[in-house]
Parts: structure tokens; C-alpha cells; sequence
């Protein structure tokens, strides 16, 4: 089969050298340097790696196997740091060895594409942040919430596991494979790839579930930040914060990213702290306090801008301010967990576990957990973003490692944290809110006997109690507040309030998480804006090739203008939707990303097929495998299940039926345009799962077709084409992980002294 530049070797076994300048230092550590470096095992680094080992199997012996009536939280973050460390130090490792063997004497497409709007060299730590900031959206905050219904364990063995073995090596594989490809989307590359029915397939469902997904991202941020006026006023002042912090790195202090890091951190601190008091005064309620419909036609706007805008100068360093936020609020809540060590009184399958009829939300443990808990364990979405803006920004081709898979496990990180703190509060408390107030009534009375018929063990709630802590948070009422972000909030201001300022602190730190989660949503809005231009420009260039070109502002304003035009228009239908657009939007956005991330393993599975590594195949197979059985299955169900609660045909028969039969009310609904409103929705939801999941299975079969020719080729003897851009030598160095090894920092030193005019650098880059 044909190989890439980095895969030939010299008759020594040596790898194939890609020319570099001379006049300059090398680009990338020796890689036998680096080898020794990596396989130098100390008594001390054997010592630290056996004790984190231990650590993690303590934790999740207490989490899983002893399981008494109560468990303390402290396990689940020492049961996910230790494994996230052991999957990152040596798993990762695996994949980065055998399956990508990246070679940072090769340009990156920020370096030889570089054009200071989409494709800007941005430094590891920015873009870590930036990419973080963008994949890091409503999922890992509100799937956990969700699925506690389940009990704590199932939810905590798939985000765990999930994202070693599926989550993080889809996202680093996707990032390189791009990386390696000009930056290409991951529907151009399953075109390429897939040839042109499993490529033409892939392009029509990820242009289709991109415009669900971030429909849905932007749902979220309307729902956290309507008649907030504190939540609008800090989240609005993120804007000029970024567009200052890109205008400092780029022309008033370049390269010095620490220093605005400070900066960018303080001011961010003063707009939170400013929200509050503007909140306070009536000028700042009447100004701020914006309905759904206004915010909504505001994310539109943004959406359009921040889209067009040159990357350095507002989706970068805005994202990069938010990770600062993200994992900050993050990080405190872990310290609070290990200080306060709340129990845990969640068993670890709950009654539910064993049912398909739960209140929170409907369909059995097996498929439907999967696909509710999906952005932290596996989300399609986060492909989207890898083939998207962060593969045309890398420095060196093995940053992408610690960008890529370092990235998702800190993502994995924020929904045990989610699920901690939704499982914290009162069990009864829990159900009061996460239920539809069709069930529970909507009032404190109501829903208190309503919660207590349950029959859940050890669940006994009072009126007073709901009421009580509703006032604790500062809020009129907290029954049926469903979507999981005000749980989230109230979980987390129940633990906070323990570790800094008691019970008098719970409205601020209820107040802090809700806008801290629309923070944490909008940036994955802007970016996924982004990432859907650049497919749609991929899309329409395979029959207009200037479409192609990226850099081309006539191509890229009307492509922005008609993605946004898409998911702006299923945004305003689910803000103004009867019922709440979460509910209708919700379900179909989990199988949706699910099914996204089946196409995205597919498409890698035949690019690693291609390059010859056979041995190593099963890397990707396995999370491929598992995330087709769990999508078909969840969408067959929904397609076909004979329960209204869990098909989306059943429930419209149901609902038409009793159209038909001149009710005016009927289950949920409770009035003729709310029943019509379901009736609309649910065939739009069922026909939409049915193209989804035909657009899937054709895709994973072309995969497969794709990755039996490679064997096939191979045991020929028969070339493969090669589809990734030419090797071009690269004329900078930048170290691969957060903290530079001594090679690294010795190699540091020798840029250093190398004079401005000779490197490749320029204002325009970060």
C-alpha cells in the first residue's frame, strides 16, 4: 500500500526524514531522545503511578462493589481523576505510538495554510482551552442530571470507561486525521474516504444533526438566561472581554498569553460580581430582563458574527476566557466534594433501573442511558469541532494528543461533577424537580404527594420542605424546573454552601451555577456556528471548487448566513413551542449526537484500515461497535415501540386520536394547540430519526466495505490512495503538552536565540 512520508523507513528501520531548514534549529525533539525520556521509569515515578493505581482501584471498589446504604462522594472523584490519569498516561500513549505516529518535523495547516483568519498557529494551552470551551457544551451538564433517574452507577461506569475507551480516542483520531488533511471537515473526509454513497450519506447527516445539535446548545442558553438580567449582563460582557484579550495577543503584547490569562481572568471575575449588582438596581432588571424570543433573535446575531470574524480576534481567546470559568467552577467543586465529603444516599441502581416508564425521562436503562448521558462519555458533536476550527489552529502535529484526548477527559470530568451534585441533594427533592408538572401538579402540596406515592425507599418530602428550598436559592418555586440545569445549580449551591458561607450563601451560589451553565453552552454555540460553515463550504464545494477555499469571504458570508438561518429557525420553533422546546428537541438531539459519533468512528476506522494498521484496529472498533448497537437499538425503539411514552409514532396516533375524537386536553397538553403542537413535533422528531438512522447504517456499511478492500489491498500488495495533503517541512517548534519536558525546554532555548527574521513568525499569529 502507499504510505505517508512519516510512515516510510529508511533500510536502518528508521522513519523517513522530512526536510527542514537548516539555517534553523530542528522543529522537533530526536525521537530517540524523546524515547528515552518517555521509558525512563525512577523509583519515585513507580511509586507515584502504583499509587494512583491503587487509588483508583480503592474508589471504585467502594463504588461498586461494597455499595452501602450510603456512599461518599469523595470516590467518585478519586475513582475518575486516577483513571482519566492512567487512560491519558498510557492509553493514549498506545494510540499515539501505533495508530496516528505524529512527526512534528511535518507543517501543520495553521503553519502552511496560514491566512490570520481561520488558520492561525494558537498556542497549545489557548487552544486547549479554546477547544475545551467549544465541545464542552449543554450535554456533559445536563445528560448526567437526567439519567441519576437510573441510580448513580450505571451513569458513572459510561462516563468513566466511555471517554478512555470511546469518547477521547474518537476525538483525538478525528483531530489528527483533519489535522492531516488541510483541517478538512468530517463529512469531506468520509467522502474521500468512504467514496461517494457512504460520503454523500455522511455529509446530509452531519449538515442535518449539526443544525439539531446547535438548535439545541442555543435552546439551552435561552432557557438559562430568559428574565436573568444577571445572567444576560455577565454573559453579554464575555464579548468585549474576548474581543479585547485577541486584540492584546495579536498586536499589543503577542506571545504573551499568561499575562492576559490574568487579565482576561480578573475582568471575567468583574463581570460576574457586576451582574449581581446591576441585577439589584431597577435600571440594570429593566434593561437586562429579556424574554425568550428576544434572547433568541440576539443568539442569531451573534451566532452570524462571531462565525464571520477572524478566529484570533473572538472565538479563540472568548473560549479560552470561558475554559478559565469552566474548570475553575469545576476544580472548586471538586475541593468542595473532598472537604465537605457529602453522602451519597442514591442507591446505585435505583428503582427505575429495571423499567422503561421513569418520570424524568421515558425508555429502559439499555439503550436510552447512553444516549441521554452523551457529550462527557461519547458525543458526535465533539467530531464536529475536531475536523472543525481546532485542526486548523494546532501548532505541532502532537499537541493534538493532549488537545484532543487531554481535552475530552476534562470534559468527562465536568459530568461526574454534574452527576455528583445531582445526586447530592434529596432523592425526593430530585424527582420533585425533574418531573413534568403533568405529574406533579406544579405545586409544593401536589408534588410532595406525588413524590412520596413513588414508593422510593427512604424518601419521605414535606410542602414545607420544597418550599423551604426554594427560598434558600431564592426562588418563587422549584417544582418540575425540568432540563437538568436547575438541579445541577441546586446540587451544586447545596455543596458549596457547605465548604464557603452556608445557607445564607445558596442564592448566590444558585444564581452563580445557572449563569456559569449559559456561559458554558454559548461557547459551543459560536464554535459549532463556525464548524457548520466550514462544512457546508465543503459540501457545496465538491460542485463550486472556489467554495472550497476557505479564506474566500463571499463563500463563507453566505454559508454562515444559511446555517444560521437553519438551526435559528428550529431555535425559534422550540422557544416558542407549547410544551417547551427542551422536551421536544432534547431526545432527538441525544440520538442524534450518538449516531454522529457511529458515522465519525466509521469514517476513522477505514482511514486507519488505509493506513495499514490492522494490528491495532479493534482501538477503534470497539467504540464503534458499541455506539452502533446502542443508536440503532435507541432509534428503533423510538421508531417503532408501541408505547406512547417511548415512540415517537405511538404518541403522535395517540395525540391524533384524540384530536379526532374532539377533546380538548389530552395527557401532557392541556389545550388543542398544545396537542397539535405534539402531534407536529413528534412527526417531525419520528421522521427525522428514520433518516438519521438509514443516513447512519449506510454510512458504518461503506466503512466496512472500505476497511475489508484495505486488507484485501494490502494482501494484494495493491496501493492505497492516499488522501492525506503533502508532507511540507515545518520552520517552528512549540512543545507537545502543558508543562515542556527538559528536551523540550533545552530545544525552547535554541528558538530563543534564533533571530525574528528568520522564524516563521508574524503579528498575525498568537
Amino acid at each position: 500500500m502507499a504510505e505517508t512520508p512519516d510512515q516510510r523507513r529508511n533500510a536502518s528501520g528508521e522513519r523517513g526524514v522530512v526536510a527542514t531548514d537548516p539555517a534553523l534549529p530542528p522543529t522537533a525533539i530526536d525521537e530517540e531522545v524523546r524515547e528515552a525520556e518517555e521509558r525512563k521509569w525512577t523509583p519515585g515515578k513507580i511509586a507515584l503511578w502504583a499509587g494512583i493505581a491503587l487509588l483508583g482501584g480503592l474508589a471504585w471498589f467502594m463504588l461498586a462493589i461494597i455499595r452501602g446504604e450510603t456512599v461518599n462522594a469523595i470516590w467518585f472523584v478519586f475513582a475518575s481523576v486516577c483513571t482519566y490519569l492512567i487512560g491519558y498516561r498510557f492509553y493514549s500513549k498506545v494510540i499515539e505510538r501505533y495508530i496516528t505516529r505524529p512527526d512534528d518535523r511535518r507543517a501543520t495547516p495553521a503553519e502552511y495554510k496560514a491566512d490570520g483568519k481561520d488558520y492561525v498557529r494558537t498556542d497549545r494551552n489557548v487552544l486547549f482551552g479554546h477547544h475545551f470551551a467549544a465541545i464542552a457544551g449543554a450535554g456533559p451538564l445536563v445528560g448526567p442530571v437526567i439519567a441519576a433517574q437510573m441510580g448513580y452507577l450505571p451513569g458513572t461506569i459510561w462516563i468513566i470507561i466511555g471517554v478512555v475507551l470511546a469518547g477521547a480516542v474518537q476525538d483525538y483520531l478525528v483531530m489528527f486525521f483533519s489535522m492531516r488533511r488541510g483541517g478538512r471537515s468530517l463529512g469531506q473526509m468520509a467522502r474521500e474516504e468512504l467514496g461517494v454513497i457512504g460520503g454523500t450519506a455522511a455529509l446530509i447527516a452531519t449538515l442535518l444533526i449539526m443544525v439539531i445539535i446547535v438548535a439545541i446548545l442555543a435552546l439551552v442558553v435561552v432557557n438559562a438566561l430568559g428574565e436573568s438580567p444577571w445572567g444576560v449582563f455577565s454573559v453579554g460582557l464575555t464579548i468585549p472581554i474576548a474581543l479585547f484579550m485577541g486584540v492584546y495577543l495579536r498586536y499589543l503584547r503577542p506571545g504573551k498569553v499568561m499575562e492576559v490569562s490574568l487579565i482576561g481572568f480578573v475582568l471575567l471575575m468583574a463581570a460576574i460580581v457586576g451582574g449581581g449588582i446591576v441585577a439589584e438596581t431597577p435600571w440594570g432588571a429593566d434593561i437586562f430582563s429579556l424574554d425568550k424570543v428576544t434572547i433568541a433573535w440576539g443568539l442569531i446575531v451573534y451566532g452570524f458574527i462571531a462565525a464571520i470574524l477572524p478566529v484570533w480576534l473572538l472565538l479563540a481567546p472568548r473560549d479560552y476566557l470561558s475554559t478559565f470559568m469552566k474548570i475553575g467552577v469545576i476544580v472548586m467543586l471538586a475541593l468542595a466534594i473532598i472537604v465537605v465529603r457529602p453522602e451519597i444516599t442514591v442507591p446505585a441502581f435505583s428503582e427505575f433501573a429495571s423499567r422503561d416508564n421513569g418520570p424524568v425521562f421515558p425508555g429502559a436503562l439499555f439503550p436510552f442511558l447512553f444516549v441521554t448521558i452523551a457529550c462527557g462519555a461519547l458525543s458526535g458533536f465533539h467530531a464536529l469541532i475536531s475536523s472543525g476550527t481546532t485542526p486548523k489552529l494546532v501548532e505541532k502535529e502532537r499537541q493534538t494528543r493532549f488537545i484532543g484526548y487531554g481535552g475530552m477527559l476534562m470534559e468527562s470530568f465536568v459530568a461526574i461533577m454534574a452527576l455528583v451534585a445531582a445526586i447530592s441533594i434529596d432523592r425526593g427533592l430530585y424527582f420533585a424537580m425533574n418531573s413534568p408538572a403533568a405529574l406533579t401538579g406544579g405545586t409544593v402540596e401536589t408534588a410532595a404527594t406525588w413524590v412520596n406515592s413513588l414508593g422510593l425507599a427512604g424518601v419521605n418530602i414535606t410542602p414545607e420542605f420544597l418550599s423551604q428550598t426554594a427560598a434558600n436559592v431564592g426562588e418563587e418555586s422549584i417544582v418540575s424546573r425540568t432540563g437538568g440545569a436547575p438541579t445541577l445549580a441546586v446540587g451544586l449551591a447545596h455543596i458549596m454552601q457547605q465548604f464557603i458561607g452556608g445557607t445564607a450563601m445558596m442564592a448566590f451560589w444558585y444564581h452563580f451555577a445557572i449563569m456559569f451553565e449559559a456561559l458554558f453552552i454559548l461557547t459551543a454555540v459560536d464554535a459549532g456556528t463556525r464548524v457548520a460553515r466550514f462544512m457546508l463550504q465543503d459540501s457545496i464545494g465538491n460542485f463550486v471548487p472556489k467554495f472550497k477555499e476557505h479564506s474566500w469571504r463571499p463563500g463563507a458570508w453566505l454559508c454562515t448566513a444559511i446555517m444560521v438561518g437553519a438551526w435559528g429557525a428550529v431555535l425559534l420553533m422550540g422557544v416558542t413551542d407549547p410544551l417547551g422546546g427542551i422536551n421536544t428537541l432534547f431526545p432527538l438531539f441525544g440520538i442524534a449526537n450518538q449516531l454522529l459519533a457511529a458515522i465519525a468512528l466509521s469514517v476513522c476506522l477505514a482511514i486507519v484500515a488505509k493506513r495499514g494498521t490492522f494490528k491495532y484496529l479493534w482501538i477503534v472498533a470497539l467504540p464503534l461497535s458499541f455506539a452502533a448497537v446502542v443508536t440503532i437499538t435507541a432509534s428503533y425503539q423510538k421508531i417503532f415501540s408501541s408505547t406512547p411514552a417511548v415512540g415517537y409514532f405511538a404518541n403522535n396516533a395517540a395525540f391524533s386520536k384524540a384530536l379526532a375524537e374532539g377533546k380538548t386536553e389530552f395527557g401532557t397538553a392541556k389545550s388543542v394547540a398544545a396537542m397539535e403542537a405534539v402531534v407536529r413535533n413528534t412527526a417531525i422528531q419520528g421522521w427525522l430519526s428514520v433518516i438519521f438512522v438509514v443516513l447512519s447504517i449506510i454510512v458504518i456499511a461503506t466503512a466496512l466495505l472500505a476497511t475489508a478492500r484495505a486488507f484485501r489491498n494490502r494482501a494484494d500488495g495493491t496501493a492505497v490512495q492516499d488522501n492525506e495533503d503533502p508532507a511540507l517541512p515545518s520552520r517552528v517548534f512549540a512543545p507537545a503538552g502543558i508543562i515542556p519536558t527538559p528536551a523540550e525546554r533545552e530545544l525552547m532555548a535554541e528558538w530563543d536565540k534564533v533571530p525574528a527574521e528568520l522564524r516563521f513568525e508574524r503579528g498575525g499569529h498568537h
